[in-house]
């Protein structure tokens, strides 16, 4: 690492609390090590401090997906036919008159390549706008039912195209709890949580289970009803030092064998809202050449980032690890733009 990096990373955490979206913020840098270790808080926060992970749940997910392939119980071109009822799925995905429910595999759902729409962005009444007027809870067959009332975008592997939705984790969720015979919560406390010893790290399912508030144009607002029911696509709550040693594990093969990411190397950029963001083998990914760094950076950001403000990436040309929190639903984009900056970072 370079002797002059805190300062650097400093400067550019200083230079995004400014902005009057926000109002509590955490950052955490580390190398694989742990040789180089940086943190800073503002708002009374630190990387002890409950954030909630958002849609970076979607890599417990996707880790459980990966471990119970490792153990026979299923595999990623497996119809999802097999673990579903014929109730979910009918009429689920129909796309330009023919139906392509049936025909959906766990890779489709895991790569984002599946073309369902998206029930939290979509609609008159999306659980977007209505989420930002008050608190409610769903059902994952509530959400099904929502999204068939939606048009899909494309239908399935349809060539160098994907939608980034809800529903596809929602879907891997309800197969990996199918398969197991046990409860999300206590898959992820099995498979993630006791292995690396995370303490505060928990997917809520009680209204004794402590939901952080997050910030709308500088309000704090209370929505424990609806992430406790957002389960495998968005629900968990950690810390960015305890998303640190997830990160770390994910990428080391430390919960599964990473050769698996060089097997499944393919990702495609996700629609025009979400660029440059692309993704792949259940992760963001995000390509630092070219325009979008001036051709001063190489490589790629690998992780993801949540709708909360929530971050978690890795910068394997640098060794970079970052975790944190800018814990605002106004610009989803903000933590990607702060951790690109940071792998862009020139000591």
């Amino acid at each position: 690492m370079e002797p002059n990096l805190p300062r650097k990373l400093e400067k550019i955490f200083n230079k995004c609390i400014v902005s009057n979206q926000i109002n509590e913020a955490v950052l955490f840098v580390q190398n694989t090590s742990g040789d180089f270790s940086y943190s800073k808080g503002y708002g009374g926060q630190d990387i002890d401090s409950p954030l909630l992970m958002a849609s970076i749940t979607k890599l417990l997910t996707t880790t459980c997906i990966f471990v119970l392939q490792e153990q026979g119980k299923l595999l990623l071109n497996d119809k999802i036919k097999s673990y579903l009822d014929h109730s979910v799925l009918d009429g689920l995905h129909v796309y330009q008159n023919q139906q392509y429910s049936f025909d959906l595999t766990v890779a489709d759902l895991l790569f984002q390549i599946s073309g369902l729409p998206d029930v939290y962005e979509e609609g008159s009444n999306s659980m977007k706008n209505r989420v930002m007027k008050e608190d409610f809870s769903y059902t994952f067959y509530e959400t099904i039912e929502m999204t068939k009332k939606l048009s899909p975008h494309f239908k399935p592997r349809a060539s160098k195209k994907a939608y980034y939705s809800d529903i596809n984790f929602d879907l891997l969720g309800k197969i990996i709890e199918t398969i197991t015979a046990k409860p999300l919560n206590e898959l992820y406390r099995q498979l993630i949580f006791d292995p690396l010893g995370l303490k505060n790290t928990y997917l809520p399912k009680s209204e004794t289970d402590l939901v952080p508030a997050i910030y709308s144009k500088n309000k704090p607002i209370s929505r424990p009803l609806f992430v406790t029911s957002s389960g495998a696509s968005g629900g968990c709550i950690s810390t960015a030092r305890e998303l640190m040693i997830f990160s770390k594990s994910f990428f080391s093969g430390r919960l599964f064998n990473s050769a698996i990411f060089d097997q499944l190397s393919s990702y495609n950029m996700l629609q025009s809202s979400m660029r440059p963001i692309c993704y792949g083998s259940g992760y963001m990914r995000i390509p630092l050449n070219g325009l979008i760094s001036a051709f001063l950076a190489k490589g790629e950001l690998i992780g993801h980032s949540g709708s909360t403000g929530s971050f978690a990436f890795f910068y394997p040309d640098k060794d970079v690890f970052m975790t944190g929190n800018l814990n605002q639903m106004d610009d989803p984009a903000l933590p990607v733009k702060l951790s690109m900056r940071i792998a862009m970072c020139r000591g």
